[in-house]
């Protein structure tokens, strides 16, 4: 609905409008205007009167301090105002133009005459004389809506010049530095200030392909809620979504859109080759400002120079990450060699003291020469697995890991593992107990028998050393659920859960991460303490995994003790025995999962 001063503006301010001119003082109004003022050059109020004022709420005997303080009565284009004002105080030419101007929620279209007051000879002109009548209003911006005024091509010019600056200082400020925090704050900074937004957003999606984008910086007035950091929703965001599918500015109007209000919205999508990496939103609330092809060409320019600048200092923080990782790999090999080295010197140095201890007749009688000599083994074999343990990390990472598979029987490798670390953990006088499920036939898995024997190995190995006292308990439960997808180009009945848990040192929280890390150890200086290479968890996943498995490790924190679990393919599925049916031993108990 539109107001026009000749017709209905009279009708509304009727009652009123005798009334409050009988009140003037006598001096601006009698030129005979229904609007005059004054103003210096930044644009500051010096005189007003408007015939309306009283009716606004202005307070006619304070209006000017009112005006300045609170700039509630401005131009819509400020920017543009002050260049023609300024304009008109050089050249001394007066000039007539149409401008918006507005007041709270309303909107008045005024036709406007600015003269300057012209100095003495020799001095420059400061002061202009405003004189003007009201052409069109919105008196409620959320009822009415005002038609878009078209910019001279002067006006349209000085805007262009405007932008084209604004952009060149955006590129220019975003090409100094790698940092996508100050790139994303810095641009939403200038374009916020210097088009004088409501709102101005960048936002980026957490991950490829992703529904939603994060608001990654943001530029808004005092008085409207901050949005960063919150995730938009592409689907709700009508405008987000089709600048995102047509790399093109879109400009749409609407309602309350991200709580401020009725506004225009203009989002451009970043790019880099073609491919959106973020966008660019620019909320403002002037219904008279209308876009020409030509800023949005020069939108999409900014957003191609900021998704470039996004790409670039992408590219840098993934080099430097990296970097980082390689140095760190790095170190971590170097304190790998430091530790093998020591644990190769070791049982090498053992071994030549024990057989120069021989060789030089050092032995008192040939039972104390046999003693040396089983010394001299033990040590050997420590060697041997270090050695070994190297060996198939190298394999690993080559990746010419070979392993056979075929079925195994779980109660033999049962067997086999019981005879080698019993004796270590009655050492220390651990407890150690191995336990079945209870079958009416055999448990058979998939898989290789030395890979598997390994892994037990180590595994029994870690809990052991890591102990000091309580004990050590190893047990097996099936879970029938098919094994991974086209293992083998087979399925398989389920899986074998085997668990090795004790009542060791335990591993805090915050470094259970690295237990599986190639040449990362959770604590050099406990791997020092306790010897080894520590490799076992590495190679022993590693092992699993290529059998089809999985292997998880599980601790409460230091001191709380820890347990491994590995899955291993079933061959077989055996023909379980209810609790009641079975004769219950101390090595043995029922463990079904489904």
């Amino acid at each position: 609905m539109t107001i026009t001063a000749n017709s209905q503006l009279t009708n509304v301010f009727s009652q009123k409008l005798e009334s409050i001119t009988s009140k003037t003082d006598g001096s601006l109004p009698t030129l005979g205007a229904e609007l005059v003022y004054m103003q210096d050059g930044a644009g500051c109020y010096l005189t007003f009167y408007w015939q309306y004022s009283e009716l606004l709420g202005l307070n006619t005997e304070k209006i000017v301090d009112e005006l300045n303080q609170t700039q509630t009565f401005a131009p819509v284009d400020k920017v543009t105002y002050l260049e023609r004002l300024h304009r008109i105080l050089t050249s001394l030419v007066p000039e007539r133009f149409q401008c918006w101007f507005s007041y709270h929620q309303e909107l008045f279209e005024l036709d406007l005459v600015i003269s300057p007051i012209m100095p003495s000879l020799g001095t420059s002109a400061t002061t202009v004389l405003v004189m003007g009548r009201l052409v069109q209003a919105t008196l409620n911006k959320k009822q009415v809506r005002v038609a878009s005024k078209t910019p001279t091509q002067i006006e349209l010019a000085i805007r262009s010049q405007q932008h084209q600056k604004l952009v060149n200082r955006i590129t220019r400020n975003i090409r100094r530095t790698l940092d996508l925090d100050i790139i994303w704050q810095q641009t939403v900074d200038s374009l916020g200030k210097a088009l004088r937004l409501e709102r101005c957003v960048i936002c980026r999606p957490d991950q490829p392909c992703s529904s939603k984008v994060k608001v990654m910086a943001e530029y808004h007035q005092p008085e409207l809620k901050s949005v960063l950091g919150s995730d938009i929703d592409i689907a709700s965001e009508p405008a987000f979504a089709q600048a995102l599918a047509t790399l093109q500015p879109v400009v749409m109007e609407v309602p309350g859109y991200m709580g401020s209000g009725r506004e225009k919205t203009l989002v451009v999508a970043t790019c880099y080759q073609d491919q959106a990496n973020g966008l660019i939103a620019l909320n403002w609330q002037d219904e008279c400002y209308t876009l020409t092809e030509s800023e949005l060409e020069l939108a999409k320019e900014a957003a191609d120079q900021l998704g470039t600048a996004i790409a670039h200092a992408t590219l840098y923080k993934e080099l430097e990450a990296a970097r980082q990782k390689a140095e760190e790999a790095s170190r971590l090999k170097s304190e790998f060699l430091a530790n093998v080295s020591h644990e190769i010197r070791t049982p090498l140095n053992g071994m030549i003291g024990f057989l120069k201890l021989i060789l030089e007749g050092m032995a008192d009688d040939p039972e104390e020469q046999n003693q040396f000599l089983a010394e001299a083994h033990n040590l050997s074999i420590h060697l041997l697995n270090i050695i070994n343990d190297i060996l198939d990390i190298a394999k690993i990472e080559a990746g010419k890991m070979e392993l056979a598979y075929a079925p195994v029987k779980l109660n033999e490798l049962f067997s086999a593992v019981e005879s080698f670390m019993r004796p270590q953990a009655e050492t220390k006088n651990l407890s150690f107990r191995m336990q079945m499920p209870a079958t009416s036939d055999e448990i058979i898995v998939q898989s290789n028998y030395q890979g598997l024997l390994q892994v037990m190995l180590n595994l029994l190995g870690n809990a052991i050393k890591f102990t000091h006292e309580g004990g050590v308990t190893v047990s097996a439960d099936l879970v029938l659920k098919k094994a991974k997808p086209n293992f083998q180009g087979q399925e398989f009945p389920g899986m074998v859960k085997v668990r090795v848990a004790d009542t060791g040192i335990g591993v805090s929280l915050d470094k259970q991460d690295k237990l599986f890390q190639l040449f990362s150890q959770v604590d050099g200086s406990r791997t020092r303490q306790y010897g080894g290479t520590g490799l076992g968890l590495a190679i022993s996943q590693k092992l699993v995994e290529a059998m089809g498995g999985e292997v998880h490790f599980y601790s409460l924190g230091e001191g709380l003790g820890s347990t491994v679990t590995f899955t291993v393919p079933l061959y077989q599925q055996p023909v379980m025995l209810l609790s009641g049916d079975s004769d219950s031993t101390n090595s043995t108990e029922l463990g079904v999962r489904s």
